[in-house]
């Protein structure tokens, strides 16, 4: 039973960091469209989705932290690749929308 919350954890953190993701690159095909509005939305669809991945592996801390181990494993190294890519697809994301904004503004002028 312990061995599968382990990859219980480990899953649903791959699962919110890949949603977190995917709406990060919704968001950048939305604005290179130019469709700021929904663009944003999906920005807000990471970040919630994001803050549930954070949630998920701060509770895998707290667990190692109160003396209960988690054993490493490759599912668990390959959540916290997830997050990082989450991470970094949100943040380049955020970019990708401002810089479509302002490529949008110099077009309409």
């Amino acid at each position: 039973m312990a061995n599968e919350r382990k990859y219980e954890a480990a899953f649903d953190l791959i699962m919110k960091a890949g949603d977190a993701k995917s709406k990060s690159l919704m968001a950048i095909d939305a604005a290179r469209e130019f469709d700021f509005e929904q663009a944003d939305t999906y920005l807000e669809e990471a970040e919630t989705q994001m803050r549930l991945a954070h949630r998920a592996l701060i509770e895998l801390i707290q667990q190692e932290a109160q003396g209960n181990p988690i054993e490493v494993n490759i599912i668990l190294v390959h959540a916290q690749d997830h997050m990082t890519m989450a991470i970094m697809a949100k943040d380049n994301a955020i970019e990708f929308v401002h810089l479509y904004k302002l490529v949008h503004g110099l077009m309409n002028k």
